[in-house]
């Protein structure tokens, strides 16, 4: 999405030659294996639901479902490895102004969040094979630190995108970087809320996602516990997240309107200074002019500036060649606000209906609504950072570096380019076919697929794994692995 949107805004012309091979490799890059980060954060903690209400209440249906999701996040975090592999290359590979100049502030996250990839790897593999061979309680216990492996680790790279939008930690003197700061640097002002604002995201975006999948059988039909439950329980963490999120968005909205003026005035589509500032619903800007937008009198200082009265800086306040593409930003911006504002309001009612003994569950709209919902967030979460990283240009580092000495001067990056998105295909359809083939085994009766590169599962281990509602441990069984 986002190598689609600055292609319509930027040329070769904006600077060195690599600048617009790699501003679209990176986009595509981080589009892709965003989605891949978010399932990395939110669904160890989903599974750690299930398997425990398995194991607590002696519940066969979440055990399995446990089971299933870990597979699917085994699948997901192989795939996830290749494209996090390559964004480390790309890295100096793309943008070497800014790691030739800022290399020594940046890579401590770095460091952290490839130890942090290795844990998770390693105890997701645990958790794989350690089924049936120890204890339930201490094989329910390697989630723990899986989960929190793929939130460090996310913490750590968004750490380095907030450093980019909050630049500290070091002494620039010249063109010189010195007195660095790593600890600072990793810790700078705006880390917390921005990684808040994609903590909950992810967790809004896996929710809707996997909740989305159990809506679609249910519409076919399948309404046994096993879907109920499916749909269930990431629905209630994307109710969280969707009912949370609004709330981290306008905080860390008023932060950007202290920090970065310029990218609120994109946001808001605020030409002029004004006080109070209306409130434009979609639009864009023509000409210096604002066309097709629904304006609302008063409204924008209350939602950026929280005040009926404060001002709203407008673009006119701007150096123009410090402008960001102002039309991709407040578009970008409006629809992550429009789909968390829809979706928010669908899950509250979804709640209110069921306090009011209503089951949408077996509402058939509902369910279509549930399907698409999980497309949604994944747009919410593209549009989200198109407008954070559209909008603090033309700056890489924010007033300190900007984006055309940062890119590569090398032409051949489109030939890198090329060679992304053969490999993002290739990854996308090769999930799509690993996937399918693994749910159509399932609903076929398969209750157990083998786990590639794995010791053989105990005999007892091929029916479900689970006796009498727990897991049997490996004692007892006969077999080693």
């Amino acid at each position: 999405m986002g190598a689609v949107v600055t292609t319509l805004v930027l040329t070769a012309s904006d600077g060195p030659p690599g600048l617009l091979p790699a501003r679209e490799q990176m986009a595509l890059s981080l589009g892709w294996h965003i989605i891949l980060a978010c399932f990395g954060v939110a669904f160890p903690t989903m599974i750690y639901v299930v398997h425990r209400r398995g194991l607590v209440r002696g519940d066969d249906v979440a055990l399995s479902l446990a089971q299933r999701w870990a597979k699917v996040s085994a699948v997901l975090f192989a795939i996830g490895a290749v494209s996090g592999t390559v964004l480390s290359f790309e890295m100096g590979l793309l943008w070497p102004g800014l790691m030739g100049s800022f290399g020594d502030v940046l890579g401590l996250p770095f460091a952290f969040e490839g130890l942090s990839f290795f844990v998770e790897a390693i105890f997701l593999g645990l958790y794989l094979y350690g089924r049936g061979r120890m204890p339930a309680r201490r094989h329910l216990a390697l989630l723990i630190p899986m989960g929190v492996a793929g939130v460090v680790g996310t913490f750590c790279v968004v750490s380095v995108n907030a450093w980019m939008n909050n630049p500290t930690g070091f002494r620039l003197v010249g063109s010189t970087v010195s007195g660095v700061n790593p600890w600072r640097a990793m810790f700078n002002d705006g880390v917390w809320l921005q990684f808040a604002h994609m903590w909950v995201g992810a967790f809004m975006l896996v929710g809707f996602v996997v909740s989305g999948v159990y809506a679609a059988g249910m519409l076919k039909g399948r309404r046994d516990a096993h879907h109920r439950l499916g749909f269930t329980v990431p629905f209630v963490f994307a109710t969280l997240g969707a009912l949370v999120q609004p709330l981290i968005g306008h905080v860390l909205g008023l932060r950007v309107g202290n920090t970065q003026p310029s990218k609120l005035a994109a946001f808001e589509l605020a030409v002029t200074t004004e006080q109070p500032a209306p409130l434009h619903l979609g639009g864009i800007l023509v000409d210096g002019k604002v066309h097709w937008a629904l304006t609302i009198p008063d409204i924008g200082s209350l939602i950026a500036r929280n005040s009926f009265d404060k001002p709203v800086p407008g673009l006119d306040t701007i150096p123009p060649a410090d402008r960001p593409p102002v039309n991709i930003t407040h578009l970008a911006f409006q629809s992550m606000v429009g789909i968390g504002t829809l979706l928010a309001l669908v899950v509250a009612l979804f709640w209110l209906a069921r306090w009011r003994g209503r089951d949408w569950r077996e509402n058939a709209w509902f369910l279509r609504f549930a399907v698409i919902a999980g497309p949604l967030a994944v747009l919410a979460l593209e549009a989200g950072w198109v407008a954070t990283e559209v909008g603090r240009q033309p700056w890489t580092v924010w007033q300190v570096l900007r984006t055309t000495d940062a890119a590569s001067t090398n032409p051949g990056i489109w030939w890198s380019y090329a060679a992304a998105w053969i490999v993002y295909a290739g990854m996308t359809l090769g999930a799509f076919v690993v996937l399918r083939s693994m749910a159509r085994r399932w609903r076929a009766g398969e209750t157990d697929l083998p786990s590639p590169y794995g010791p053989t599962p105990p005999l007892s281990d091929l029916d479900s794994g689970i006796s009498g509602g727990r897991e049997v441990p490996a004692s007892g069984r006969g077999h080693r692995a």
